[in-house]
């Protein structure tokens, strides 16, 4: 019987999680559309204004949202973050992928420490509704990546990747924002990772692009901030972290100054670039897989 009431009380705090995160979004991006109308103005000084207006409102939707998880499911967060990292420099980020709960951890985690997080996102999200209007709104790129097989039958499509987010990270630099990634592109699963024949334990294998091209366009980032989720709990699922079950977690952020060499090259042009930042990368995520591996043994789990 008190097994059977626990039960009950997360699915209940699920569906009442679900309904406040769905209100709190509606709302919020219902603002941020009415707040971007002037933008039709062709005026790059209220463009830059209301840029800045629409991140602040992103960083009030961010704690709402900490607020409505922390109350509902008492949550155990760790958070290690650099003490000199701060919201008005630029910044690339990444992190490995554990699940559909990521990216709500890592808003959190980063939300008035750095500036708001600006994710890419698959192109073909762009026909859900809530999605498109933040990408208007708060300058979330689209980005449609093309696989090594289809540039190697159709070159071009390299440039044309290249040239699109080039376009789109243009816009961060009216504000300091946080250009992230999902370095793996993809949620670890042991079958993705046996799959790709990964050489680390805890991660697949990073894709470069999206980031180096990024950097490409945005001069002024000298800095690349890596987070590294850690969950204690095995469930995965969205309605495991709509019930709490994801609620231990920790999450281990570091900063690398970004070399003078990878600075102000052409990604799409530049084969020993290409190669220079994939070996930075992967340097990266091999000490990253190595920390991974030492918290695994002290019993926090990275789950599959």
């Amino acid at each position: 019987m008190k097994q059977k009431m626990t039960w009950l009380i997360k699915q209940l705090k699920g569906l009442i999680t679900v309904t406040i995160i769905a209100l709190v979004l509606t709302l919020g991006v219902i603002i941020l559309t009415l707040v971007n109308i002037p933008r039709l103005i062709p005026l790059q000084s209220i463009k830059k204004s209301i840029g800045k207006f629409s991140n602040e409102i992103g960083s009030l939707i961010v704690a709402s949202l900490k607020i409505t998880i922390k109350a509902i499911h008492k949550p155990k967060w760790e958070f290690e973050i650099p003490q000199n990292l701060g919201t008005s420099n630029w910044y690339i980020g990444m992190s490995n992928h554990l699940s559909w709960g990521d990216i709500f951890i890592l808003l959190f985690a980063g939300h008035r420490q750095v500036p708001l997080l600006k994710f890419f996102m698959k192109d073909e999200l762009k026909w859900i509704p809530i999605l498109y209007l933040v990408h208007k709104t708060l300058n979330m790129p689209f980005v449609n990546r093309h696989s090594k097989e289809q540039i190697k039958k159709n070159p071009s499509l390299r440039t044309k990747d290249y040239e699109n987010t080039i376009k789109s990270c243009k816009r961060f630099l009216r504000s300091p924002s946080t250009i992230f990634s999902y370095a793996e592109g993809t949620r670890f699963s042991k079958d993705k990772h046996e799959k790709q024949h990964s050489p680390y334990k805890n991660l697949l294998i990073p894709k470069v692009g999206g980031m180096a091209t990024a950097l490409s366009a945005m001069p002024n980032i000298n800095t690349l901030i890596d987070y590294s989720l850690i969950y204690k709990s095995n469930k995965r699922s969205a309605w495991d972290f709509l019930t709490g079950r994801m609620r231990h977690v920790k999450v281990i952020v570091k900063k690398y100054d970004i070399p003078e060499r990878l600075k102000n090259k052409n990604y799409s042009t530049d084969e020993q670039y290409r190669e220079d930042f994939k070996i930075w990368i992967e340097t990266i995520w091999a000490e990253k897989d190595r920390k991974s591996t030492r918290l695994n043994s002290s019993h926090l789990v990275i789950s599959y």
